[in-house]
Order: C-alpha cells, then structure tokens, then sequence
C-alpha cells in the first residue's frame, strides 16, 4: 500500500488540528532570529526612532514611580515638563519585562533586554490574526504561507523589530485581528473581535483611526445586504462602544481627558459611543426593506459626521492643532507624513508592491468566490485592502499596515498559481516558475531588484547626512556627556528624545505637537541671530549648548536661515558667550558652555 498520500493527509491533519501551536513555534523562530541578528542594537539601546526613546523615558518614569494618568516627561522643557498624546497601554509589557529581568541582572540589562523582546510579542498575535484570516478564507492549510509571505513583508516587520517599542506593532496586532473578525462566518465572534481590537487600537492612539472607520463601515455594510447579520453589528457596537469607554477610563493620562482632538479623548470616546448606540438600534431595530436599512444607515453615518462638526469644530483640521508656522517648519516636512508619490521611487516600489498585489490578488479571490459563502468575507478583504493602498496616496506611514493587509490577497494569488506550476510536466517550469511566483507573488523580488537598480541610489551628501545623524545619536558618543554634571541641554529637537534617554541631563524639545512652543523655540533659536538665540537659550535655563554638525536637521537651518545663528556656528563663527567644551577626538558632536 502507497504510505505517500497517507503521510501527506496526516501532514495536513496536523497542520490544521494544531495551526496555533505551530503558528506560535514559528513565531519563536523568528524571534529568536530576530534577537540575533539584532544583538548589536539590543546591547547598544540602539533605539532608532525618537517615539522609541520616548515610550522608554515614559516606561521609566512609570517604574519610578510617576502616577499612572501623568503622562508629562519632566526631563524634557524643565521645569514644566513635556506633555505626550500617548497611553499607558503599550508601556505595560516593557515595563513588566523590566521588572521580570531585574531579578536576574542589572537594570541597564534589564532594559536592553526588554527593549528586544518587547516589541516582537504583538508580532504572534499579527502571525494568528493572519492565520485565521487566510484559513477562514483559502483553506486551513494556507496559514504557513501567509506567515512566510508575512515574514518577508519587510515594512510590515520592521514595526516588530527588537528596540522598535514604540505603539505600532501592537497596533498592526490589533488590525490583523480585525480582519480576521471582519471574514468570521461566527458574527458574534467577529463583531465582538472587530469591536474590542478598534477599541484597544484607538486606547493606544488613533494613527489607525480611519482603518477603525472602514472596518465599522464594512460591518454596517454587511448587515445592510443582509439582514441576518443583526447579531454581527449588535455585538460590534456594543464593544467598540463599551471598549472605548473602559480604554478611556483605563488609560487616558490627565492631559487626555481634556477636550483635544489628538487621541482617544472625551471628543473621540463621545464619537464611539455614539456609533455604537445608533448601530446597535439599528441592528436591534432595523426593517426587513433593504433599501430603508440602506437609508437608515447614510443617515445614522450622517448624524454622526454632522454632530462631530457641530460639537468639535476644532477638530475639522488637523488634529494636532499646531500653530501655521510650525506645520510650515516642521509637520508639513515629516518624511512619513507625506504621500507615496512624494517619496523616491526606490521608497515608492518597496512599499506599493506587495499592496498592489494582494489588492489584485483579493479581486480575484473575490470573483472567484463570488457563489460561495465566502465571498462576503472575501469582498471585506477586497474592500480593507484597497483601502489601504488608497491610504499610501495620503501618507506613506500606512506601508507597513496596507504589506499586512495585502498578505490573504497575496496568499490567495498564490494558492491559485504554484499548485499549478508544481503540477506542470516541465522540470524547469516547476523548480524555475515556481521560485520565480513565489517572489513576485510574495513582493520579496522588489527588494532583489531594488539591490541593481541604479536609480534613485543615495548621492553623497545624503550619505553623509545620514552618516552625520546616525553617528551622533550612538549610545557610545552620547554617554562621554556624562563626565559633566548633570544640566539642561540646548540641542537639535530631534536629539532631544535620545539625549535624556543614554544621558544624565535633560532637554528642551522632542518631535512631538503637543510642545510646539517649544519645538519653535529651538527653530528659531538657531535661525534667528546670535543674540536672540542667546535670549531663548538663558529663557529655558539650558548651560550648554550641544551640535550634531551635517545632522539632517541642521541641513533645514543651514537652508532656511543662511546668515542665522547655526550658520554662523557651522562656519566657526562663535559668538563671546559660548564657550567651546572638550569631548572625545573622534566625537561629531560639538559642545560649548553658555554664559
């Protein structure tokens, strides 16, 4: 008897009894790549984004005893400290990391450790969502396809990378999870999934607000079309509402409770109960005409962009609510923020590949399944992906939502064409076709091409603005400013975050909206005259003055203000009441003491 295709009945018998088991095995695997490969960082607290320096300074504060709603950093604008738009939610599983490897080593380990790890447990709930997304839909087989398409979805995972502790990976958890309620044949458990993940996504912030807004959207939507899915959009409601409402009382910091437009604040929370009330009547309530639960729902949809409008008008901008000049200066020119198109196309191609894909991809599933039961949760797939590829054209930040999104599409693709190709008679089609559909199917072949493409490459001076950056914001260059004691320091408002983090001494400004005075502070410190600048220095009480020369910010100063304060300085023109300070002979930085 023939033991093959018994072998391969009980290989997959396996892999669908005990998809999470494995799932998980393979989420171990990648983590401990992952800590590998990224050792270096971990040993040296390379945390590279300014967010990521933050969410430490805040987790610190927390375990020395800072009060759980004061979410104001006190070492950055002393003596008043620097306000934060965050919660507490993601702080939580570092600062238990924390806490847990303090008993083994030292603090400074202990850190570097939980910085490591922390951001790489929101990416198993990621792998699951998606697992459960693709079996519901392609077949319970198909998961690890989609963890390996997943893997390589490299602006996706760089949002799980060890030391990248900032609230993204567990905000991209929480939306693999809502595709996956958004496809579940169970509307209960759907609705309650999709729910309680908007909820926990908008406590943490409200970056992925809008993918909120579509998923709410996709569910009334379904429930217009058929009415048998009452029970999806009741649950849903009532979760995204009560939910809202629990993360609000959790977890909103004193300064969230105020009436701001920024995060889960009384304006936002007001919204989603809202939604939540008048979608759960309607599901409650609605009549059986298709049309008129169409009607009801534009209507219901409209009362709540009319009243939004009405009650918070301040909110009908931008949410950060920053003065026009620093939107000018500073938000207008945030890389991230800006649309695909705006980037280079070595930016563009990486990002929009896989996206275009799957979107393409999700069609045709859709199509295909279009007489089967799960082609309802095949066009939510379709609609959320496509969706999120419209969102490259508003920000590029969406990349690394719109790769996650696109995996069931992608995978989908795939299921379609490698069986095909492995079943082709030709040697050379089903060991060369098959290698070469997987990388174009998965994305992966964008970065291959990427690597001999002579276009776009960085030209030097990039180089070296890069280089120039990079290199002052190294842990080892930053702690010689320790040999002095510890004193406010005027600096660049991208140092700011790193400086209080590896240091003793404390800061004027970081990136963030909410200090926009003090963002301008230091603008036009160093675009302005020497004297004013000396007169805005003394003002925040800083003693010294430190400078990352060729740092891209300095760049924006240099080209702004030709004759101002940091153009003087790049030229070696100091004025009388600075004075140069010694540092290692290899160190970028400069610093000088302020009389």
């Amino acid at each position: 008897m023939d033991q093959a295709p018994l072998q391969r009945r009980t290989l997959l018998d396996e892999l669908d009894r005990h998809w999470i088991a494995l799932t998980l095995l393979a989420w171990v695997a990648v983590a401990a790549w992952s800590m590998v490969d990224r050792w270096g960082q971990i040993r040296w607290l390379s945390l590279g984004d300014t967010d990521d320096n933050m969410r430490l300074m805040q987790v610190r504060a927390l375990l020395d005893g800072q009060g759980w709603y004061d979410l104001r950093n006190y070492r950055m604008n002393p003596p008043v400290g620097f306000d934060i738009h965050w919660s507490r939610i993601v702080d939580l599983p570092i600062a238990g990391l924390i806490l847990f490897f303090r008993l083994f080593t030292s603090n400074s380990w202990a850190e570097r450790l939980a910085c490591g790890i922390a951001p790489l447990l929101p990416l198993s709930i990621a792998m699951l969502g998606i697992g459960a997304t693709v079996r519901r839909l392609i077949s319970p087989y198909a998961w690890p396809l989609a963890v390996v398409f997943m893997v390589g979805a490299t602006g996706t995972m760089l949002m799980f990378m060890p030391e990248r502790i900032d609230h993204h990976g567990w905000q991209l958890a929480m939306l693999s999870l809502t595709v996956a309620g958004l496809c579940d044949a169970n509307g209960r458990r759907g609705g309650a999934m999709v729910g309680i993940a908007s909820a926990v996504s908008l406590s943490i912030g409200l970056e992925l607000l809008p993918y909120a807004a579509m998923a709410g959207a996709i569910i009334a939507l379904r429930w217009v079309w058929d009415r048998s899915e009452a029970d999806r959009l009741s649950i849903y409601a009532l979760t995204l509402g009560g939910g809202s409402t629990l993360g609000f009382a959790l977890f909103a910091s004193n300064a969230n409770q105020a009436m701001r437009c920024d995060a889960l604040t009384p304006v936002w929370l007001s919204v989603m109960i809202a939604a939540g009330m008048l979608l759960f009547l309607l599901a409650r309530f609605g009549p059986a005409s298709r049309g008129m639960r169409l009607v009801l729902a534009v209507a219901a949809g409209a009362a709540i962009v009319a009243g939004f409008a009405l009650v918070f008008p301040q909110c009908l901008g931008r949410p950060e609510g920053i003065s026009p000049e620093l939107q000018r200066n500073w938000l207008n020119n945030v890389r991230e923020a800006k649309p695909i198109y705006k980037h280079s196309f070595r930016v563009g191609f990486a990002l929009a590949t896989l996206p275009i894909i799957g979107l393409i991809g999700a069609a045709i599933a859709a199509w295909r399944a279009r007489r089967d039961p799960s082609a309802v949760g095949w066009a939510a797939v379709a609609l959320f992906t496509a969706f999120a590829c419209a969102m490259l054209l508003w920000q590029v930040r969406a990349g690394p939502a719109a790769q996650m999104l696109a995996i069931p599409g992608a995978t989908a693709l795939a299921w379609l064409i490698i069986p095909r190709l492995l079943g082709n008679q030709s040697v050379l089609v089903r060991v060369l076709g098959t290698a070469a559909a997987f990388l174009i199917v998965s994305g992966m072949f964008a970065g291959m091409v990427l690597k001999y493409l002579p276009i776009d490459r960085p030209k030097p001076y990039e180089k070296r603005v890069n280089m120039a950056t990079g290199d002052c914001l190294r842990t080892t260059v930053l702690l010689a400013l320790n040999k002095y004691p510890a004193q406010t320091i005027f600096t660049f408002v991208d140092m700011g975050p790193r400086l209080i983090t590896i240091t003793h001494h404390d800061a004027i400004a970081g990136p963030y909206h909410r200090n926009g005075d003090a963002i301008l502070d230091v603008q036009h410190a160093f675009g302005r005259s020497a004297d004013e600048a000396h007169a805005i220095i003394k003002r925040h009480g800083a003693t010294m003055l430190l400078l990352c020369p060729n740092a891209a910010e300095s760049t924006n100063y240099k080209a702004r203000s030709p004759k101002g304060f940091y153009s003087e300085l790049a030229k070696n023109e100091v004025p009388t009441w600075l004075t140069p300070l010694p540092l290692p002979a290899r160190s970028p930085l400069r610093l000088f003491k302020v009389d």
